[in-house]
């Protein structure tokens, strides 16, 4: 059974949807919103997420993870002229990283990939990026939040509401589930 490898993919796919539910909650100006020139605003941390998962997932088992053509400098710049490009940007990134990890067998787990020339098993590649992207999703979810102030929708259980939300949960039988299963 290819357990660590469909939790994974549900855990991506969980990020995303965060990402994607917190930039739906915005007018597409705030999408560039700074809070400081060192700031990042969500166009610019999907521009880095989108070109790290490209590079890191292009050819994932064959090449290195640090491609020649990446320019990492300039992902932390805001190239889009609207929020339809920045979408497709960040369409393209999950895809390539999706795509990468559909073709992956466990037997490819304990693979040697190098990301800079450094070594790492595929599993290892992995969670690398399982960390990444999450930290800065949750930068995302935060700027969107301090933009939407009183006007946010809780993306995870809502203040107050935890009661309810384990009532449900063990009203539940047990079972074995990923968490991301109902949501």
């Amino acid at each position: 059974m290819d357990s660590y490898l469909e939790s994974i993919k549900k855990q991506f796919l969980y990020y995303k949807m965060l990402g994607e539910k917190a930039m739906e909650q915005l007018q597409e100006e705030q999408l560039c919103w700074q809070y400081n020139g060192e700031s990042n605003s969500i166009a610019i941390l999907v521009n880095h997420i989108a070109g790290n998962m490209l590079s890191r997932f292009t050819e994932f088992l064959t090449t290195d993870g640090e491609k020649p053509w990446r320019n990492r400098d300039a992902e932390f710049t805001n190239p889009f002229q609207n929020k339809a490009e920045l979408m497709e940007h960040w369409n393209k990134g999950w895809d390539c990283l999706m795509n990468a990890l559909n073709q992956l067998t466990e037997a490819d787990l304990e693979k040697i990939i190098y990301i800079r020339n450094d070594g790492h098993t595929v599993t290892e590649a992995i969670n690398r990026q399982l960390a990444h992207y999450p930290y800065h999703i949750g930068q995302m979810v935060f700027i969107a939040k301090m933009l939407k102030n009183e006007d946010w929708k809780t993306l995870s259980i809502a203040r107050n509401k935890s009661a309810d939300y384990n009532n449900r949960k063990f009203s539940q039988d047990k079972d074995r589930r990923h968490y991301t299963d109902d949501l």
